[in-house]
């Protein structure tokens, strides 16, 4: 089992305990999957699924997209872009943020998006 299916069933059946909406199958038909490939990603028997597929996923079990398609070794496609047009700063500015402590980096943002900069 791949952490990421791991993480996808842990998540589903978390959910399960209180809601029987989540069972496999009908998880597998919100998200607009056949349950069998559901299953072969929970078990990690599959890659992790396309990026949208993944982006249904995290919002049918509430959790954030771009932290679900990280666990699956993917960034979102609006990411891409934006590192595309600045790859040398965005790959220097990840590289000093790596070992930042987590009030730190969230301190920049910050910065960034109240335009205090």
């Amino acid at each position: 089992m791949t952490q990421f299916g791991g993480t996808v069933r842990k998540l589903r059946e978390r959910l399960r305990q209180d809601d029987p909406r989540f069972s496999l199958r009908q998880v597998a038909k919100r998200v607009g999957i056949e349950p069998a490939y559901l299953s072969k990603i929970e078990r990690g028997d599959v890659a992790p699924p396309s990026e949208a597929t993944t982006g249904r996923l995290a919002q049918e079990l509430g959790v954030d997209r771009d932290w679900l398609l990280a666990l699956a070794g993917k960034v979102s496609s609006d990411l891409q872009e934006i590192i595309r047009k600045r790859p040398e700063l965005f790959a220097e500015l990840i590289r000093q943020l790596k070992g930042a402590p987590e009030d730190a980096i969230l301190r920049v943002v910050r910065e960034v998006r109240d335009g205090e900069w």
